[in-house]
């Protein structure tokens, strides 16, 4: 009789399971108030700050907290009154500031400044892999952060690494402008000017590279009234320059004799292709041999090794050398040289995004929700989640996806 019993209460379950079942509604999410810090840069080319004013005053009227470190934003012209006059919380210990649940930098964190780190918290700044080693990644993992590189970050809808991009836009026609510097004789360049004036010929520019910071090369200098060429390995980018542009500009593919010879007759080449690690650079010291006397070289490639085989690392305060009587300008991070564009650009983006953590409720929900967020995951609690970083030092890593559904 129980059988029956249990049997019959069986059959029943079954049967309305396959019955119409009420709509469940989603379930809101639980906004979380952030503490945000803001440390002020380490590095000593770095002058650029993760936060500009009008970023932390859209997050306290979010009602976030944001913790600044005293003169963080100085080197780009933001003084410490601009941002407490906004409600933002000025402090001179660095300690206290990497004790906020969420850290957001410009440059990699240091390992003194991991040290620091009370642990469990989630960083945003760059990772620049070419200039970190086994102790760094392990450092951050035994304080259980969950770290996302900006470089890494895409939009939620397209493939476009929002914040490269900006910081691109930035070096492309920047390099322009310091090109123009170097041919004047206040730098005892040969003293012309960039671009050109009724009568006299224009200066003749070659870009190599019809990536971001390529396009918007070749736009400042045409709008200077330079001569510009424009040289690429894909037919696809240079079509795509061409119809960016509006306007027909001379373009053709990477042929070691073809670029030699238009660099004889150039007045500034700009660097614009990262190159590969089988590809170690793409214009030859023959090649830069054979250039115009006081001629300028900028090499905004020298992030990702340089374009040209003469480049070697300079800094921004001993930005130029001469090798073959040609100035080269070989300084990473150019968009650290107009520190204050560079952080309004880098607000613009961050801002929305940390708006975007706290109305989630949590870290975990936005990676779930944003692939773009999640393909910016190097660190995951302190696991590695990327598979390129392990292999290169050698160190254990998981899947993100497989990672979010144990945790």
């Amino acid at each position: 009789m129980e059988d029956s019993k249990n049997f019959s209460t069986k059959v029943s379950f079954e049967k309305n399971a396959l019955m119409p079942q009420e709509e469940k509604l989603e379930q809101k999410k639980k906004r979380k108030n952030l503490i945000i810090g803001v440390p002020k840069e380490s590095s000593p080319n770095e002058n650029r700050v993760s936060l500009a004013p009008h970023a932390v005053e859209l997050l306290l009227k979010h009602n976030h907290r944001v913790i600044i470190e005293k003169d963080a934003g100085l080197s780009a012209n933001f003084k410490d009154h601009e941002y407490s006059e906004l409600g933002g919380e000025i402090v001179k210990s660095a300690k206290e500031v990497f004790q906020a649940d969420l850290i957001i930098k410009v440059a990699p964190l240091s390992k003194k400044e991991i040290g620091m780190l009370k642990g469990k918290q989630l960083i945003i700044s760059s990772l620049q892999i070419s200039t970190q080693d086994q102790e760094y990644f392990g450092l951050l993992q035994q304080k259980k952060v969950t770290a996302l590189a900006y470089e890494f970050i895409k939009n939620r809808n397209d493939l476009v690494f929002p914040i490269t991009e900006s910081m691109s836009e930035i070096s492309g026609s920047t390099s322009i402008l310091i090109a123009a510097e170097y041919l004047s004789n206040v730098n005892n360049g040969k003293g012309e000017m960039l671009g050109g004036i009724s009568g006299v010929s224009p200066t003749d520019i070659v870009v190599l590279g019809a990536t971001t910071a390529g396009e918007f090369a070749v736009r400042t200098a045409l709008g200077l009234g330079a001569t510009v060429k424009v040289y690429d390995q894909s037919i696809a980018r240079l079509r795509q320059l061409q119809r960016d542009l509006g306007q027909q500009v001379f373009t053709s593919i990477i042929q070691p004799r073809v670029v030699k010879k238009a660099l004889k007759t150039a007045d500034v080449v700009i660097g614009a292709l990262p190159m590969e690690e089988e590809v170690p650079f793409l214009v030859s010291e023959e090649a830069v041999m054979n250039m115009k006397p006081n001629s300028v070289i900028i090499d905004i490639g020298i992030d990702h090794g340089g374009c040209f085989e003469t480049s070697k690392v300079s800094t921004h305060k001993q930005p130029t050398f001469k090798k073959y009587n040609v100035v080269h300008y070989c300084v990473p991070n150019i968009p650290s040289r107009v520190a204050r564009t560079a952080s309004y650009a880098l607000s613009n983006i961050f801002g929305p995004m940390l708006l975007e953590v706290g109305e989630c409720g949590s870290l975990r929900q936005l990676i779930r929700e944003h692939k773009g967020i999640r393909n910016g995951v190097y660190l995951y609690n302190g696991i590695l989640t990327k598979e390129r970083i392990g292999r290169r030092f050698g160190i254990d890593s998981r899947d993100i996806d497989l990672l979010m559904a144990a945790f």
